[in-house]
């Protein structure tokens, strides 16, 4: 889909499908016809003509004149850009994918990404070879599109754990240290295991970067943990030594992992769960995890997805820690792509350039950058600096499937104007009212798939913040629950705006929100009276993961003072 290769047939070779016919409206259809659409809207299989009238200019052109046809809508909001971007993509770097850089780096522009990483995987040959390799084709894609702002990292195999993204800001020195961090501590470089030296590495390698980074050896450094419920062995205690090994460099983790696609049912599907999620336990799992939570809930990871689960436990000591959504991308669902011929990864590190024209794929669980999954950042300028500052700051929010077009939060201190966005604390006098507005641009514009999605409830999640946990592995907090649900209608302006009075604060607080189109919920994992509508749990092999949106945003804080 939209890279510009094209298959002509003659009406007489073939009979003509009205189902995929963009043309033909939908009550011109027949029963069978309008369902065999229906299953290709919501695969994102239909409207390739669509896409490829606005995207493809951007994907097929070759030279710097190959801009955007996507409208990324850079207009300040109270005082930020909203940027959006995709940290965890990998490329024909990564022995299991396939794209070139410059293929990430289009598709990521045509469909409205403003910053994204490439994250082959680390590893002994990437360490030995992909690691400078993939840097001028980084490079060349910057110099090509101006508009996407292109980091350089990759995916760490995090020592007595699962994966993360690693990246840096770019400059001189950007290959020597990522090379520097890998070859000393990639888990599969170093062979480790899952034993109390390996866990001391990984903290090792975190604050690596961050050294390097007080070292002006590079102006900036980030990690986030990739699926961190996918196989059950990112357990509490690593988790917060992670962020405490260098809290500026560690930040967050995944909320939503990539691989959406794979939930599809087969035939049109890979018939997996989302994310990929569909494993057990194992020697090497946390036992204290549930087995709920080797699932994903309406697409999101069980850390993030339970409210009161382990990313409120660790929002109540108050600290931040930052939730992410993104593709995963290595190879294509709905693509027609193959490795080129005589391929050999083992000797030169990356596969030959796809060859296009193959047989559509529908085993792959992947989605391109910005076709799916997004993370919006508030970023004061557009830059390199600005989207580590706003990842940092937790000025983020992140949604499925384009599910709205815009969010701004914000707690004030009522009949005040000072106000604070995400990430933000709003310090007051004690026993001041304080309130927290919620405004949602509503999605007008049919997204990748071709339809408009329909928001329809927003919730307000409110937790105590009570200090450091005395269980390092503790994974619940007792105070977190949904205050508040707002349903949301239609109206002209295409924007809603909630306001939900928090009351007279005595306590440190934080808030967030989280919304959904409302097709699949359910009663949380901590109980009805915590969670009395929340996403969920994914069917494995039957989990379309366009029929089940959400957008999550992450907190804002209150502090009483005097």
């Amino acid at each position: 889909m939209g890279h510009g290769h094209h298959h002509h047939h003659h009406h007489d070779e073939l009979p003509h499908d009205h189902a995929a016919d963009l043309s033909v409206k939908d009550e011109e259809l027949e029963p069978g016809e309008l369902s065999r659409r229906s299953l290709m809207r919501r695969a994102g299989l239909l409207g390739a003509a669509t896409v490829a009238a606005t995207a493809g200019a951007a994907v097929a052109a070759t030279g710097p004149a190959a801009a955007t046809g996507f409208d990324h809508g850079r207009e300040p909001r109270n005082g930020y850009l909203w940027l959006s971007g995709d940290h965890h993509i990998h490329t024909q770097y990564s022995g299991d994918a396939m794209y070139r850089v410059i293929d990430n780096v289009r598709h990521a522009a045509a469909y409205g990404l403003d910053w994204m990483v490439i994250t082959d995987h680390g590893g002994p040959q990437h360490a030995r070879i992909g690691v400078e390799k993939v840097n001028p084709d980084i490079v060349a894609a910057r110099a090509e599109h101006r508009d996407v702002l292109v980091f350089q990292g990759l995916e760490w195999n995090i020592p007595g754990a699962e994966h993360a993204t690693v990246f840096v800001h770019p400059g001189r020195r950007e290959v020597e240290v990522l090379k520097e961090f890998e070859n000393s501590y990639d888990g599969s470089v170093k062979g480790s295991g899952s034993g109390p030296a390996d866990e001391a590495l990984a903290v090792a390698g975190i604050a690596f970067l961050g050294q390097a980074v007080r070292n002006r050896r590079i102006p900036d450094a980030l990690f986030l943990a990739n699926h961190p419920a996918r196989r059950g062995i990112d357990s509490p205690h690593e988790i917060r030594a992670w962020r405490d090994a260098d809290p500026k460099v560690a930040i967050g983790f995944e909320g939503a992992p990539g691989h959406q696609a794979a939930g599809m049912p087969k035939p049109l599907g890979p018939g997996s769960g989302r994310g990929f999620y569909a494993g057990s336990p194992s020697a090497a799992s946390f036992p204290g995890y549930p087995l709920e939570s080797y699932r994903t809930f309406g697409g999101f990871d069980w850390m993030t997805a339970t409210v009161g689960g382990l990313w409120d436990s660790l929002l109540a000591e108050g600290l931040p820690w930052t939730i992410s959504a993104n593709s995963d991308s290595h190879v294509v669902y709905g693509e027609t792509a193959t490795r080129g011929p005589g391929t050999n990864f083992d000797v030169n590190g990356f596969h030959n350039d796809p060859v296009y024209g193959q047989p559509t794929t529908l085993t792959a669980g992947d989605f391109w950058p910005g076709y799916y999954s997004r993370t919006t950042v508030g970023a004061e300028d557009f830059s390199y600096a600005a989207v580590m500052n706003a990842l940092r700051a937790g000025r983020v929010w992140v949604d499925h499937g384009h599910l709205i077009a815009g969010l701004n939060v914000r707690l004030r201190e009522a009949g005040s104007r000072r106000s604070v966005t995400l990430g933000g604390t709003l310090e007051v006098r004690k026993g001041r009212q304080v309130e927290l507005v919620v405004e949602v641009d509503l999605a007008t514009r049919p997204n990748w798939a071709q339809f408009v999605p329909k928001l329809a409830r927003v919730d307000v999640i409110q937790g105590d913040v009570t200090g450091p946990a005395a269980d390092r592995d503790a994974f619940t907090t007792p105070t977190t629950r949904v205050v508040k649900s707002f349903e949301v209608t239609a109206n002209a302006e295409n924007k809603v705006t909630f306001v939900h009075p928090v009351g007279a604060v005595d306590r440190p607080m934080y808030l967030r929100v989280r919304g959904t189109d409302g097709n699949h919920s359910a009663a949380g994992l901590l109980g009805a009276s915590v969670d009395p509508a929340g996403p969920k749990m994914d069917v494995v092999g039957d989990a379309d993961p366009w029929v089940d949106l959400w957008f999550y945003s992450n907190p804002v804080w209150v502090r009483p003072v005097g």
